[in-house]
């Protein structure tokens, strides 16, 4: 985001002050947002470093991430605010499979219950500090505490993620998900029948106001969009329907929240299931079954699949097709 002639300071006794003027292309963004990007920082830091009454607009202290700033408008911040976290060590004992590696990429199959990237309470252990333990190069590709990574899965689902060994290949990768050239299929077991067997599902994402650690539709969102197309209408305990799930965005827990926004929230999901039965998982049934993209150095089309891990497929064999 910073030119290279961009301020970097306000003086010889402020050196940690970042200023510039938004461009054209954030016009619209949310104040987080700007500073994640201005900062280098993940949308959380920044959001604490606006707390803290470190991050200026037009010369007037900040008092929320969720204000949506108009091109032009001079966002100044303090990095010194920032608490930077170690960032992840290396972790051999990690397990996750590989389905594909070459000199600018690797295809991991991620197995549920693995958290990818340090957060809050899951510092080390992730897949991260595996990733780290085999492939040393990734500690300088990207965010220090990301590395590699250019999107990401719950800890929950299991399946298919792709990681940057390059940073040609990070950027190349980065462009693709949000241009929606690569492609991710999921699948899903819901709770009902949807009424259509095709949709779309377009509704913003953001922090559920109830409840900070969930997320909800919300009308100042971020916009989100899944497809979703029915492939088995099945009978439990009650009815149920196997989906394939296309994801245009990649939103947190997007598939997860926008299925419970129909009224068909995924079977074993304790978040965002309404209580209901878990049928014997002990995770959301939500797998990452299919992911393609053009691959960074060579153009050519990729599509790697991941078939259904053991817990998801007994609970499929016991179920059978719905009369209806």
């Amino acid at each position: 985001m910073l030119p290279d002639d961009a301020a970097t300071g306000d003086g010889a006794d402020s050196p940690t002050v970042i200023e510039d003027q938004l461009p054209d292309a954030l016009g619209g963004e949310r104040l987080d947002r700007v500073v994640a990007l201005l900062a280098d920082v993940s949308r959380s830091v920044a959001a604490q470093v606006i707390d803290a009454g470190a991050v200026w607009v037009d010369g007037t202290v900040a008092t929320s991430g969720k204000v949506r700033l108009p091109t032009g408008s001079v966002v100044r911040v303090d990095t010194g605010a920032i608490v930077r976290p170690e960032p992840p060590t290396a972790d051999p004992s990690v397990r996750f499979g590989v389905v594909h590696e070459d000199e600018s990429v690797v295809v991991v199959d991620k197995p549920a219950g693995l958290v990818v990237h340090p957060g809050a309470g899951h510092r080390q252990g992730t897949l991260v500090s595996g990733l780290l333990a085999r492939y040393p190069e990734l500690v300088d590709i990207g965010d220090r505490e990301r590395p590699g990574l250019v999107h990401r899965l719950d800890a929950g689902s299991s399946g298919l993620l792709v990681v940057a060994r390059t940073p040609a290949a990070s950027a190349a990768l980065i462009t693709q998900f949000a241009d929606h050239t690569a492609g991710r299929r999921y699948r899903a077991l819901v709770w009902g029948h949807p009424a259509a067997a095709h949709g779309m599902i377009d509704a913003p994402i953001g922090r559920d106001p109830g409840d900070p650690l969930r997320m909800a539709v919300v009308v100042d969102g971020r916009a989100a969009r899944t497809e979703y197309e029915v492939i088995d209408r099945l009978q439990a305990p009650a009815d149920v329907a196997l989906l394939i799930c296309r994801l245009q965005t990649g939103r947190t827990h997007q598939i997860r929240v926008h299925l419970t926004g129909i009224g068909h929230p995924l079977v074993g999901d304790s978040t965002y299931g309404d209580r209901r039965a878990m049928l014997g998982l002990e995770r959301p049934f939500l797998h990452a079954a299919e992911l393609s993209f053009d691959h960074p150095r060579t153009d050519e089309r990729l599509t790697f699949t991941s078939a259904l891990p053991a817990d998801l497929a007994r609970l499929l064999a016991t179920l059978e097709p719905s009369g209806s």
